[in-house]
């Protein structure tokens, strides 16, 4: 995740977006559903953050092309949540954020789910 896109090519310049920045907002996004505990990540991504670096992007991971952005996100949902209506949740508020934030059109939220969350 290390890409810009540009987005408009304005009279005074252009506007580009890193990939990392529609991460973050999908990370975001996803986080505000009901149901969701937490978004998970790779080995790496639990490393960095037992060393004090905090990742926004964990478990999520985006591909842009022509300013078109597919989403994967690896999430962690509560225990007794309805995964499939959760998911969709997920997948309309990642979409919605990401278009109303930046103008880049999503094709695609793959919601992964890895693991349940038993509440205490």
């Amino acid at each position: 995740m290390a890409e810009n896109v540009t987005i408009d090519s304005l009279k005074h310049g252009n506007v580009n977006i890193a990939d990392d920045v529609v991460g973050v907002i999908a990370s975001i996004a996803a986080a505000e559903i009901e149901g969701i505990s937490a978004l998970s990540g790779t080995l790496s991504d639990d490393v960095m953050e037992m060393i004090g670096k905090k990742n926004m992007n964990k478990g999520v991971h985006v591909t842009l092309n022509d300013n078109v952005a597919v989403v994967d996100l690896t999430v962690v949902v509560d225990y007794g949540t309805k995964i499939h209506e959760v998911s969709v949740q997920v997948q309309e508020n990642v979409k919605t954020a990401i278009e109303s934030m930046t103008g880049i059109s999503v094709s695609g939220v793959n919601v992964s789910v890895e693991g349940i969350h038993l509440k205490k």
